[in-house]
This record gives structure tokens, C-alpha cells and sequence, in this order.
């Protein structure tokens, strides 16, 4: 290793140079990551093929602007100099770096990154009175030359860059190595990738308009953002407020919020969030951005809008319409940007031209209400007018009323069911392709003719369980990745053995692998309304690592001993083992045989074959083990209960898939004790692993923590319970609890659904964390009542649960000083880890919602509201707003508003027969009922948990998703029999779905039938999941219809 000087030109906190300078060591070992190469580089981990034309090397200002042409999976060999991509990481930020970084780790893509500034021989020190953009692309081209060579002139090297003056130097220089401009290496190389082109030109054209655009516009639109150095010393000084800037996208216009993040070292009396008023005090921040908030005087506070409002541009708030003054706002600069891809729509032809004297330059609207208009420069805007597109904003400066972008590519068509669903994922930033050969080579071989086999080596080293323990699964119907089993034995002594068995995926999952480093960026199992997209390839999550019943797996298990009359436990044991589920039970037939019923017998395919003797036998085995699981869980709940425990499931609804996987009925789920059997269950496992991994690694292990609510979110829950006469004591979980046990209404049990879900609305979300980045007293978990919590239980789906599971692994290797350090992260790389996993699930759960929003507007967008008794239904008033209620229909499971006061002034008034219509009038709002009272005099009165019949109706929108929404036509009950609700209600939300689905699938195959070919066989090939298994997931998740995202507290 050799030792040199780095010479840096850093700026101060006061504007002034300083010189820099820090010992550089070079050394000539570092590896240059090429199949081609012949020398004696290390060759683990991602190597640059050899099976290409060239390799391209891009210099550092190509890296900044073209990133997202690099992207594509056409262009391969690709060199990243780590010069580029420290340009990149100081001069476009953390989000631009991360995508390269993201980009190097993705197997899919060709490209390394060569470490030039740390190799002897490729490194070149900055000259006296270079430029640093001199100097970055002499190093690039040096380090090329220097590849080219170490390669022995194997491959030609071209290096792509910006500056006129390096191609006329470098062009000729180096035999073998070729400096051209970027355009020039897309137009002779890649002649044919006619979206590159389209994306270069796109790119190109934003930044002339840019540069024009500020060379013409003087005015000021807003106000300058400050340096970043005042903003932070300001945040430190608590002069300025640190947080991330949530736009409310019903009045998106108007209000925003900015939760807070960090108030520095000065104490606040600030509890609430800040609102930020009108678009010139969110100065240029857009939705997401991590801002610094100065407070307006108290006299500038304004209040929140407390009325019901449509999305579209309503610029102005009536004075009556909002509540108390809260801290206002304004944002004086951006900390952290965190723009993404943007789904927008173009307008109309006759739109366009109004929008100024330059065709070119169109104002798009994005899906996403928070975001503003983007404005980009095309000349495709007459084409893509029916179709959803993807932009991304290039800058928003001071002189501009709208952010500046560049068009990136076509998603699909508006209304068709793949494009919208396509944006639904850019949306949640969700990128999931097929499964990559690379990927797919480190799964292990398993076929019908030859399946899968446990090894003989295993077998010595694992606690075989086969012939012990009686084993069995409890799932949803139609599952096909079943993680877990359970097993309950008597021992010799006469206590009881408790057992919890989890797929071993880590077995087969590598640290560091490709299918490691691609579970790790997905994080989850991305769950839609007709399809998912697995965390691990299919031969793993459907086969392998599925503990089915009849056949050999690997798992990991967890094992207490029980004692066998008050069933404390007297001690626990983590192995390796292998299994044989002898059960693959539907939750319905656990629940049959629990309950005595027989009938539910024929439904094990396990039992069938066999004599009256030996089924009869085997039966009862498994009814004790059913029966005695379910006393054990019943007394861990209590002991949870006891200790304050919250019961808040919400109110859920489930999608059923037929055999050709449409999606067949959407039904509200029935609770029945063995789901809580079997999650008390892996709440024990998860809560044993999480004692167990923290006290070995304390530091450095993965927990899941459920902070205690603020007090003031649970406002409208307390005045919603007071309306019916109850009081909900929210000081802590054990009194939460109990307040709800109480505030049950024997006549209308919806009543104590709809309290719970607003409980769980006021939650804080449940988080992972490492345990080295917060004190013990935070490990809590409020909603289950644990001291510490972990995912454990399904590997398969979720990436914390791989990670749990090499730490435990890890636990047990260190009692037996085993080295654990491969199988452990530490703890800055664990917070970071966290951070991801917890940013995906918060993205799937979007996803999903959103998914199965679509579909419910489809289905009734068909439908005639006036002639068609399906949209007739019975709905629940659950909040009160100034000119209008919130409604909650059970037969749909859907949430939506009911105005009382239309935009032409009218009021509700209701007629002899209980009919509604408008009439001239005013609306009087109270804490719990709203007067509608008509100018001669009638008056209709609407209190909370009222029954009214609603007609739902879908508010489509060309630019955004479309939403339900719902008109009062009569102020009582909806009237049916209720036989008729029992039978026909599930026969309409059959039809709901599947009726989308086929009409989706009719015009699929009339317009597009061999490109759905092609999609079907690229999911076999690489399989990738498109099929029946949000059963599987809205069995597991607690409040996916209903409740918005921010109120999850799952488990």
C-alpha cells in the first residue's frame, strides 16, 4: 500500500475556500471485477461479462444526466468509474447516488463499479489550477486506458462523455479505446433502442428549456430557498422546524402539513403538525421532501378544513369550514429532496395549445392529486393523450410556476386494467421483473418426476422430528406458500411440548447471493387484488420451502415445555430440524373439528384412502391436538389481555379467486377462533425469538416496535364512543382494551366495529428497528402488550424474517462459539436495512389498497346507480363534517363521503316517505349530527352510527384514479329482508369482481391476445406469481379495506 496526499477544496459555513488535505493510500491489488481478466484479481462476487461487443465506460457528467438511459437492461458491460460516482453522490445528491447504487447490485444489469482512485496505477492526482470537471474525466479516461490494457486488449473500451475537448484529445489517443460523445455512441451503437433515443432527446430538450427559461424569466415566483448550511444550523438552534412536508390531497391546492421530524437541542411546545398554507409557502416543496419550516406570527395561524371537498382544483376554503388555529408555516428551504417517477396524464389537444405560445412545452397532470402539474417538453403530446405516462422533474427553480421535467416512458392505456394497475407500482415505486437466470441457477433442482430430497449431511446435523411429532398446517384455501406448522405432544413426565415450525428459506438463500440481494430489495411479497409479485422465486416459496403435508422439509423450529395443568412455560429450545406435516388444513376445517362438527371430515385429503379403524384414530389424535392447541392459546391471550393487549382487527374484506384465478367473491371476512389459535401461536415464536436474538446480539439485532399513540389522535374516537353514551379511557393499551370491550351495542354490533377501526386509525405505526439505534425502554410493543417483538414466522414473504433467522441461527452458533460475524449486520447497516424493509412495506400497503380500490370502481362504473338495485345499500354515519357525513357501507366494505350540501348551494330535505332530495336551505353542524333545514322549513337531522340507504356512484377522473363516492336517497335503513342480504349480498360482491375481470379479459383477448401469451410465459418461465393468494394475505393483514395505511399497527 502506498501512501499519498488528496488535496480538497471544501467551502465553509461562512462562504470561504478552504484547502484541504488528506492522506490518500493506493495500493495495486484492487480487483477489476472482469470475466476477462488474466491476472490474479479476486473473482467473488459480480462479475462484468465477457460475452459482449465492447465494454462503456461513461464519464461523470454522462453518470449525472443520462443515470436512467444507462438503466436499460439492452446496454451491458458497463464500467462506473468510482471517480463518476463521487460526482455523482456530492453534486446530485443521496437519492441519485442510491439508484446507482442499486443499479450496480442488481444481478439483472451488466456493470461494476472499478474503485480507479484506490489502484496504484489507474489513480492521477488533481494538478495545480485544474478544474475538478478536468480532472474528473482525465482520471475516468486514464483508469480506461488502464482497464483496457489489464485486460490485454481483449475487449474494445469505449468511453462516453460530454466534453467536446476530451473526445477531440482522447479520440485517437489509445489504440482500443474510443472517447465519443454520448449521442454519438446511442446513434452508431445502439441504432435500434428507440426508447433511448426517445429518453436522450427528452432529456436533452428539458435542459434547453431550462436554460432558456432562466435566462428570460427575472420575476421571482418564490421566494429562495436558503443554503443548507443555515438550514441545519438553524434546525440545531430550534430557529427552524425539521420535517417531511405531507400534502393533503383533498385540498392539495391549499393544505399541507409538515410532521415533525427533528426540533433540534431547544424544547417546543409544538404537538401537532404545522400547516402550511397556499402554494407559495410550501415554496417548491413537493409531497415527501424532507423541508426546514419557519412559524408565522400567532396572528397568521389559520385552521384545517373540517369539510368534505372534491380533489379537483379548488383553490378557495370557506371561512366557516375550518377549526381552530393551528401553528402555520412557511417552507424556507429543502434539506432533502425525495422526487420519484410520476405517473401524469397529458391533456387534450385544445388544452395544450392554451397553455402557451410554444407547442412543445405541455403542462401534465399527475395520478397523484399531492403532486402539482409538471411541465415537460415533447413532441408526442398529441399522441400520448390517451395513454399513462411516466416523467420524472428535473428542477423547480424560482422563476418557474411549475416544476420542469422530461418524459420517460409510455405505461399503458387510461382505464385499461394492466396500465392502471402499472401505476399503481411506479406510484409505490415498485419495480419487480421476472426472476434472472442468474437468479433462477442458485435454486435447487425440484421437478414432479424428481423432487426435491433432504441430504444425507443435513440429516446428521438437523433434529429429525418425522416420526415424533404429529405436524400440522392451518391456512387459508387455495395457499400454496405455507411457512408455518404447529405440533402440541405429551412428554414422558406428563407436560406438554409446544411446537412452532417455520420453512428454513435461509437454508437455501445464501448471504450475499443474487436471490439474497433481490429479496432484499423487494422486502416483501407485493400483494394486488388479482395477482402478487414473491419476494423469492416460486420453486422456493410454492415447493421447497413450503411445509406441505406427506413430504420432507427443513425448518426451523421453536419448542417450549409446557406445564401440563396451568400451561406456564418451564423452558424452550431453537433447533435446525426436519419435518413431515402431517396435515394441510384449511382454517374452515380446524374451526368444523374444534367445534365438533363431522361433517368437516371428508375435507382432509390426508384421512381419505384409509380404514373406519386407522382414519378414527388418526382423527382423534388430531382433534386433541386441536382441541389442547386452542386451550394453550386461550391462556396466552389472557395473559396478554392482562397486560393490555388490544383486540383491533378493523373491518376487513377478502377476495376469493376461481380455478381460472379471477377473482370470484369479495366477501367480508367471518372471524373464527382458530385464526386466533394460530396467530397467538406465532406471536409466542416471535416473541420467544426476539428475547432470544436481543440478548445475544443487543446491538445489532432486528425487533419490531409499536410506539404508544399521541393522545390528541384519539379525539374523534372519544367523541364518536360519547355519542352513544360510552367513555373510552386512551391513557394506555390495558385501558383502551377494556373501554372497548365495553362500548358494545347489543342492537347494532357495527357500532363496536366502527370504534375499533378509529382506534386503529390513531395508531402509530408498527416499525423495525436495530436494537442498537434506540434505548431498551422503547422496544415495546403497544398493541400486542410485549415488552419485545420480531417477525420470525414467514420467511418466505417477508425479508426481516430472513434476517431474524440467520440472527438466530446466529444466537445458537455463538453459545457454541461458532463464528456468527457473515450471518450478522451491524448496527448502522442493520438501521439502514430497516429503514428499506419498513419504506416497502409502507409501499405495498399502498399498492394493495389502491389495487383493490380499482376494481370496486370498475365494477359499479358499469352500473346503471338509478335501475340497478347493486348500488343501493345500507351505510353507516361514522364522522361528521361541516357540509356532509362520512359513510361506511358493510355489504362493500367501503368508506366514502355523502355531501348534504351540493355545489349549487342545495341541501338534503327528506319527504313523507323517506325519500331524499335538494332544496334551497342550510346546514347546521354539531359535534355528533348535522341539521339539513330546507327554506320552508322541513328539516332532516343525521347522527353518528345513524343507518342510512346510500346509492354508490364512481367519481371517474381522466388524470386520477377514480373513486367511489355516495348519495343519501333515503334518511332510514336500507330495507331487505335479511335472508336476502345473507344470500344475495355475497351473489352481488361475486359479481363484482368477476364480472371486472371478464369484461377486462374479453377485451384483452380482442386487442391484445399475443401479448398475453407472452406475459403468461414469462411468469412460468421465471415464476413469477400471478395468481390466487391475497386470500392468503388478507387472512394475515388486519385492515386492508378500510383503514388508511398510516393507522397500521400489524403485527
Amino acid at each position: 500500500m502506498q501512501r499519498t496526499e488528496k488535496v480538497l477544496q471544501l467551502r465553509g459555513q461562512q462562504g470561504r475556500s478552504v484547502r484541504v488535505v488528506r492522506e490518500h493510500y493506493v495500493r495495486p491489488d484492487v480487483p477489476c471485477r472482469s470475466a476477462l481478466c488474466r491476472a490474479a484479481c479476486p473473482r467473488d462476487g459480480k462479475l462484468l461479462s465477457d460475452d459482449v461487443t465492447h465494454y462503456v465506460v461513461p464519464d461523470w457528467k454522462v453518470v449525472q444526466d443520462y443515470l436512467e438511459i444507462l438503466e436499460f437492461p439492452e446496454l451491458k458491460g458497463i464500467i462506473f468509474m468510482q471517480t463518476a460516482c463521487q460526482a455523482v453522490q456530492h453534486q446530485k445528491g443521496r437519492r441519485q447516488y442510491n439508484k446507482l447504487r442499486n443499479l450496480v447490485k442488481d444481478a439483472r444489469h451488466d456493470c461494476i463499479v472499478f474503485a480507479n482512485e484506490f489502484h496504484q496505477h489507474s489513480y492521477l492526482p488533481r494538478e495545480k489550477g485544474e478544474s475538478m470537471e478536468k480532472w474528473q474525466t482525465r482520471s475516468i479516461y486514464n483508469a480506461t486506458v488502464w482497464y483496457y490494457n489489464h485486460c490485454l486488449g481483449q475487449m474494445p473500451v469505449v468511453m462516453v462523455t460530454e466534453d467536446e475537448d476530451a473526445v477531440r484529445q482522447y479520440g485517437n489517443e489509445t489504440e482500443g479505446v474510443f472517447v465519443i460523445s454520448f449521442k454519438s455512441y446511442l446513434d452508431n451503437f445502439w441504432p435500434d433502442l428507440k426508447a433511448a433515443h426517445e429518453l436522450f432527446d427528452s432529456i436533452i430538450q428539458a435542459r434547453r428549456e431550462r436554460e432558456s427559461e432562466s435566462q428570460e424569466n427575472n420575476g421571482k415566483e418564490y421566494p429562495e430557498h436558503l443554503p443548507i448550511e443555515i438550514l441545519e444550523a438553524g434546525v440545531k438552534s430550534g430557529r427552524y422546524i425539521q420535517g417531511i412536508l405531507n400534502v393533503n390531497k383533498h385540498r392539495a391546492q391549499l393544505e399541507a402539513f409538515v410532521r415533525l421530524q427533528g426540533i433540534g437541542s431547544k424544547e417546543t411546545e409544538l404537538q401537532n403538525d404545522i400547516l402550511i398554507y397556499g402554494a407559495r409557502a410550501r415554496n417548491r416543496a413537493i409531497h415527501g421532501d424532507v423541508v426546514a419550516v419557519e412559524l408565522l406570527p400567532l396572528h397568521e395561524w389559520k385552521g384545517r378544513t373540517v369539510a368534505l371537498c372534491e380533489n379537483e382544483t379548488e383553490d378557495k376554503t370557506p371561512a366557516d369550514t375550518t377549526g381552530d388555529p393551528m401553528p402555520t408555516g412557511k417552507v424556507i428551504g429543502i434539506i432533502q429532496k425525495n422526487w420519484r417517477d410520476y405517473v401524469v396524464t397529458f391533456p387534450f389537444k385544445e388544452e395544450s395549445q392554451s397553455q402557451g405560445k410554444n407547442a412543445q412545452k405541455i403542462l401534465v397532470t399527475p395520478w397523484d392529486y399531492r403532486i402539482p402539474k409538471i411541465r415537460i417538453s415533447t413532441q408526442q403530446a398529441e399522441s400520448l393523450q390517451e395513454y399513462r405516462v411516466v416523467v420524472r422533474i428535473d428542477s423547480w427553480e424560482s422563476t418557474s410556476v411549475y416544476p420542469n421535467g422530461h418524459f420517460v416512458r409510455v405505461l399503458g392505456r387510461i382505464g385499461d386494467l394492466e396500465g392502471e394497475i402499472a401505476a399503481i407500482l411506479v406510484e409505490n415505486g415498485i419495480s419487480v421483473a421476472p426472476f434472472s437466470e442468474i437468479q433462477m441457477s442458485e435454486m435447487p433442482a425440484s421437478s414432479s418426476k424428481n423432487p426435491w430430497k433432504v441430504s444425507p449431511a443435513e440429516e446428521q446435523k438437523r433434529l429429525d422430528l418425522r416420526d415424533t411429532h404429529l405436524i400440522f398446517s392451518i391456512d387459508p384455501k387455495g395457499c400454496e406458500d405455507v411457512d408455518d406448522a404447529l405440533s402440541i405432544r405429551t412428554l414422558p413426565n406428563g407436560n406438554l411440548e409446544l411446537g412452532v415450525h417455520i420453512a428454513d428459506v435461509t437454508h437455501f438463500v445464501a448471504v450475499n447471493s443474487y436471490t439474497d440481494v433481490e429479496a432484499r430489495a423487494r422486502a416483501t411479497t407485493y400483494y394486488l387484488a388479482d395477482r402478487r409479485y414473491d419476494m423469492l422465486p416460486s420453486i422456493l416459496s410454492a415447493d421447497i420451502c413450503s411445509l406441505l403435508s406427506g413430504v420432507d422439509r427443513y425448518a426451523v423450529s421453536v419448542m417450549w415445555e409446557l406445564d401440563k395443568e396451568s400451561y406456564e412455560i418451564l423452558s424452550v429450545s431453537y433447533n435446525k430440524t426436519i419435518i413431515r406435516s402431517a396435515y394441510k388444513l384449511i382454517y374452515e376445517t380446524a374451526q368444523g373439528l374444534l367445534d365438533g362438527d363431522t361433517s368437516v371430515v371428508g375435507d382432509i385429503l390426508e384421512l381419505k384412502d384409509l380404514d373406519e379403524r386407522t382414519r378414527q384414530k388418526k382423527l382423534t389424535e388430531l382433534v386433541w391436538a386441536i382441541s389442547k392447541l386452542t386451550d394453550i392459546a386461550r391462556h396466552v391471550r389472557a395473559k396478554r389481555d392482562s397486560c393490555g393487549a388490544l383486540e383491533l382487527e378493523g373491518i376487513e374484506i377478502r377476495v376469493q379467486l376461481d380455478d381460472k384465478k379471477n377473482i370470484h367473491d369479495l366477501i367480508p371476512k367471518q372471524p373464527l377462533e382458530v385464526h386466533e389459535i394460530v396467530a397467538e401461536c406465532m406471536i409466542l415464536a416471535n416473541h420467544w425469538v426476539a428475547k432470544k436474538i436481543s440478548e445475544n446480539f443487543p446491538h445489532q439485532a432486528l425487533l419490531r416496535q409499536h410506539p404508544p399513540p399521541r393522545q390528541e389522535f384519539f379525539s374523534e374516537l372519544r367523541e364518536c364512543a360519547s355519542a352513544k353514551g360510552f367513555s373510552i379511557d386512551t391513557w394506555s393499551n390495558k385501558a383502551l382494551a377494556e373501554s372497548l370491550d365495553k362500548a358494545d351495542d347489543p342492537q347494532d354490533p357495527i357500532v363496536n366495529k366502527l370504534l375499533r377501526s378509529m382506534a386503529t386509525h390513531a395508531m402509530s405505526n408498527a416499525l423495525y428497528f436495530s436494537t442498537g439505534s434506540c434505548p431498551e425502554g422503547e422496544f415495546h410493543h403497544y398493541g400486542l402488550a410485549l415488552d419485545k417483538y420480531t417477525h420470525f414466522t414467514s420467511p418466505i414473504r417477508r425479508y426481516a424474517d430472513i434476517v431474524v433467522h440467520r440472527l438466530l441461527m446466529a444466537a445458537t452458533l455463538k453459545e457454541s462459539k461458532g463464528d456468527v460475524k457473515d450471518n450478522v449486520f451491524s448496527n448502522k447497516d442493520l438501521e439502514e436495512l430497516c429503514r428499506h424493509i419498513n419504506n416497502r412495506n409502507r409501499a405495498a400497503q399502498h399498492a394493495q389498497k389502491q389495487s383493490t380500490e380499482l376494481f370496486q370502481c370498475m365494477y359499479f362504473k358499469d352500473k346503471t346507480p338509478e335501475t340497478d338495485e347493486r348500488c343501493i345499500a345500507d351505510g353507516v354515519i361514522y364522522s361528521i363534517r361541516t357540509n356532509g357525513v362520512l359513510v361506511f357501507v358493510p355489504r362493500y366494505g367501503i368508506k366514502a363521503a355523502a355531501y348534504m350540501k351540493n355545489k349549487e348551494g342545495l341541501v338534503i330535505s327528506s319527504q313523507c316517505d323517506g325519500s331524499c332530495e335538494w332544496k334551497p336551505g342550510s346546514l347546521h353542524h354539531f359535534q355528533n349530527k348535522i341539521i339539513s333545514t330546507t327554506t320552508t322549513g322541513e328539516s332532516v337531522t343525521l347522527s353518528l352510527f345513524d343507518h342510512i340507504t346510500v346509492k354508490i356512484l364512481v367519481h371517474t377522473s381522466r388524470c386520477h384514479a377514480d373513486t367511489i363516492k355516495l348519495e343519501i336517497i333515503r334518511n332510514a335503513p336500507y330495507q331487505t329482508l335479511a335472508t336476502e342480504v345473507s344470500q344475495n349480498s355475497d351473489v352481488a360482491k361475486s359479481e363484482l369482481v368477476k364480472e371486472v375481470s371478464q369484461s377486462t379479459e374479453e377485451a384483452e383477448r380482442a386487442q391484445e391476445k399475443a401479448r398475453v401469451e407472452v406475459i403468461e410465459e414469462e411468469y412460468q418461465e421465471y415464476c413469477q406469481t400471478k395468481g390466487a393468494s391475497l386470500y392468503q394475505l388478507l387472512e394475515e393483514i388486519r385492515d386492508l379495506a378500510l383503514l388508511d395505511v398510516s393507522a397500521d399497527i400489524r403485527t
